[in-house]
């Protein structure tokens, strides 16, 4: 975790201003000048982030990139990582992984598939597959990039380009295509031949861990397909999102402090 102040609130919200209307490529190629290399973009391969790898790799081909295994995902995730290895020569991307223990006392204590039988518990295993190893990452950067954007959800649409993340140490945290439709994002990725995710053309429009993710049905949103079972709940795992809810916060923290025996 950064031991200073990187930009205060005031400043971010300049650059924000600054950069909003221009193309995300602006953004990137100052972000990376200002941070590398405590920058890092940080994918889950949607199809807005391949745009941004594509974007970035284009600025510096030693960008750093990184993605969560959460040990559910798709075997389709794992070929695009493999494409996209391919695409980019070089390409510096960094797998994380969750704490193996924390994952065997989660699974012993709740089953593997606990999402499906309660809000908390899917916020519990997104929790420990996903948002510790991630935040763990972050404490070693200055600012991270990611692939949202305002019309992907209600819990987006006020989000900044410049942004300081207090929930990850006030590192910077910036969104360049914040303003960008689903359309642009594929018009760039198409004729780019930017590798996407095949999962997409199967109906899926937004990607996770292959039990909480399917396709949708015309006329349904965009995260529609994101733990569709649940009802009046958050379309968030608490990366980009903080949830804490008495019950959840108990069990997570009951299983982290388990480490320290």
């Amino acid at each position: 975790m950064s031991t200073y102040e990187i930009l205060d609130e005031l400043e971010a919200g300049e650059l924000s201003i600054q950069y909003e209307g221009g193309e995300p490529q602006a953004l990137l190629e100052w972000a990376l000048g200002e941070f590398s290399p405590r920058i890092a973009i940080s994918a889950a391969f949607q199809a807005d982030d391949v745009a941004l790898i594509d974007m970035a790799y284009r600025l510096d081909p030693s960008v750093r990139v990184f993605t969560v295994d959460t040990g559910r995902l798709p075997e389709a995730t794992h070929e695009l990582i493999a494409a996209l290895h391919a695409k980019y020569p070089g390409l510096n991307l960094d797998v994380l992984v969750p704490d193996a223990g924390q994952v065997q006392r989660l699974v012993a204590k709740k089953g593997l598939d606990l999402m499906k039988e309660s809000v908390e518990n899917r916020l519990l295993c997104c929790n420990v597959r996903k948002v510790q190893p991630l935040t763990k990452h972050l404490d070693g950067l200055d600012a991270w990039v990611t692939g949202l954007r305002r019309d992907q959800w209600a819990t987006r649409t006020n989000i900044r380009k410049v942004e300081i993340d207090h929930d990850h140490g006030a590192i910077v945290k910036l969104n360049p295509l914040a303003e960008w439709t689903e359309d642009e994002v594929w018009d760039y990725a198409r004729s780019r031949d930017v590798p996407y995710h095949p999962l997409y053309d199967r109906g899926y429009t937004s990607i996770g861990c292959a039990p909480c993710t399917r396709a949708i049905t015309p006329g349904e949103q965009t995260r529609a397909g994101r733990w569709w079972w649940e009802r009046n709940a958050p379309k968030e795992c608490g990366i980009h999102c903080a949830i804490e809810t008495g019950g959840f916060e108990h069990e997570l923290h009951a299983l982290l402090d388990e480490d320290d025996e």
